[in-house]
């Protein structure tokens, strides 16, 4: 009887070894379609089967790491080649998932024998990426000439060399079902609120997709308002930058392809400070900052405003501007909305065509197809060269913003202003306006409110908001993030003036 348990048991363990060498089998089976998959028999002092991709590895560690150490002495067992191949990070494993995702990310699989279900993965992951350069959607005259670049380990790394401190916690994660795209999230312990962590933390969990390609898919899965126009992440491209906002105690997520990061919590107003602010006299960057935001004012409200006194409030035009606009709408056949909505629609297709073409043909057809498009429509009688004028400045006003995110928003929210000024005038324009600014109230940013520090009313942080006071009067972190340690530097050192002789 117990003979008979013995021979179960043994065919058991046989069956369970058989499938193991078939699944692993199986698994490189799959890879074999692939003309790039090299799999071969090395002969020499050491015999063993090695497996790769050799589109995603690095040929010298092959042949300058591994190949020369196999070839040099003979090593019976994979702990052996473990230690005479110096190479870090080395796995010894069967998992067969394991095994299948690293070969895919660049290891190279070394076994004994062809069928054996325990093998030696060696990183040799590819390098090859693009060199840092300097920033083209957030450049600045004065300050760092750095952004980064799409391999995430050298956008830590720009990172790391900008905060040289052991708290900076790097925590990854992998998202997307074909992808497998590394995420990281970098924060300063200590400082960032652990509530912010792991809001993040949970929401990046959470994400089911199947493939994420860029730090733009992030931003609309984590967003707390994701039908809002208005973007609820600082998405920028500075290693400067970033690191600002991790010593006020925000959280950064870094995304593996894409040359962009992502900051939050953040407000409305951060979206209009630009990295001049910082590196320049604080007289001058505040009334920068105060110029972007009546320009983007500015390019929101000037045609709606057009379109509601010329059709319901003529009584608010001068008499000496009644007698230009008279004049130059005078052979206009088409109603104020109508000639305005033709403008806008034209300055939108000669942003998207500058921004589709080539660098040298997008500039010349922006220039160009602008002061033809304008000459020809003023000479058709289309439209009136006081409109031209007034929407020309708009288009401009609205190129102020230093990020371009919140300028696709001001772009798409001209448009119900001006539906609401046909409609009831300044009354619509008026009630338009009440919408957004409810809407911006009830918004929020990583579940802090994203009209902050107007509401509510944070007076500490209104020192780094409209205006930017001097580096002496800002000793506390914005409130907004709720940071740990919430002192930057002590006010009374900050006062002093110390002679040098001292």
């Amino acid at each position: 009887m117990r003979s008979k348990w013995i021979k179960k048991y043994k065919r058991l363990k046989n069956k369970e070894k058989e499938e193991e060498q078939s699944s692993i089998t199986e698994a490189l089976s799959t890879f074999k379609h692939s003309k790039d998959f090299i799999q071969f028999q090395h002969t020499g002092h050491t015999v063993c089967f090695i497996s790769y991709i050799k589109t995603v590895i690095e040929p010298k560690v092959l042949s300058e790491t591994i190949l020369e150490n196999l070839k040099e002495k003979q090593m019976d067992t994979l702990e052996e080649m473990m230690e005479q191949i110096a190479v870090q990070d080395q796995i010894l494993t069967h998992d067969l998932d394991l095994i299948q995702q690293s070969i895919l990310q660049g290891h190279i699989m070394i076994q004994l024998k062809e069928e054996d279900e325990r093998v030696l993965l060696i990183p040799a992951v590819s390098t090859e990426t693009r060199k840092v350069s300097i920033p083209e959607v957030e450049f600045s005259v004065v300050g760092p000439k750095e952004a980064f670049v799409e391999s995430i380990d050298t956008n830590i790394n720009l990172v790391r060399k900008r905060i040289t401190l052991p708290e900076l916690t790097v925590e990854e994660t992998t998202i997307g079902k074909v992808t497998k795209t590394r995420i990281c999230t970098l924060y300063i312990d200590g400082i960032a609120d652990q509530e912010n962590v792991n809001t993040v933390l949970q929401r990046l969990d959470g994400i089911e997709f199947d493939e994420i390609n860029d730090s733009s898919y992030i931003a609309q899965m984590l967003s707390d308002n994701s039908n809002s126009p208005f973007p609820q992440f600082v998405d920028t491209e500075r290693p400067d930058r970033v690191a600002g906002a991790l010593a006020e105690g925000k959280i950064v997520i870094l995304v593996d392809g894409s040359p962009h990061a992502l900051t939050c919590p953040t407000t409305l107003v951060e979206f209009f400070s630009a990295s001049d602010d910082y590196f320049l006299n604080w007289h001058l960057a505040s009334t920068l900052r105060l110029l972007r935001l009546f320009a983007v004012a500015f390019s929101v409200i000037s045609t709606p405003l057009y379109v509601a006194i010329l059709t319901y409030h003529h009584e608010m035009i001068p008499e000496d501007l009644m007698a230009t606009i008279i004049t130059s709408r005078a052979d206009i056949p088409f109603p104020p909305i109508l000639e305005v909505i033709i403008l806008e629609l034209a300055i939108e297709l000669l942003r998207e065509a500058g921004a589709r073409l080539p660098t040298k043909v997008g500039q010349t057809i922006g220039i160009v197809g602008g002061i033809v498009i304008g000459t020809a429509a003023v000479e058709a009688g289309l439209t009136s060269n006081v409109l031209l004028i007034i929407v020309a400045l708009a288009a401009l006003a609205s190129f102020t913003t230093p990020v371009y995110q919140i300028a696709n928003s001001i772009r798409l929210i001209r448009f119900p202003f001006l539906i609401g000024a046909q409609w009831w005038g300044l009354i619509g324009v008026g009630l338009v306006m009440a919408l957004f600014l409810g809407h911006l109230i009830r918004l929020q940013s990583l579940g802090r409110p994203f009209l902050s520090p107007i509401y509510p009313m944070r007076i500490s942080d209104l020192k780094d908001a409209f205006i930017r006071l001097p580096y002496n009067k800002q000793t506390v972190r914005p409130f907004l993030s709720r940071p740990q340690d919430a002192a930057r530097f002590s006010k009374h050192r900050a006062n002093e003036k110390r002679d040098i002789d001292e």
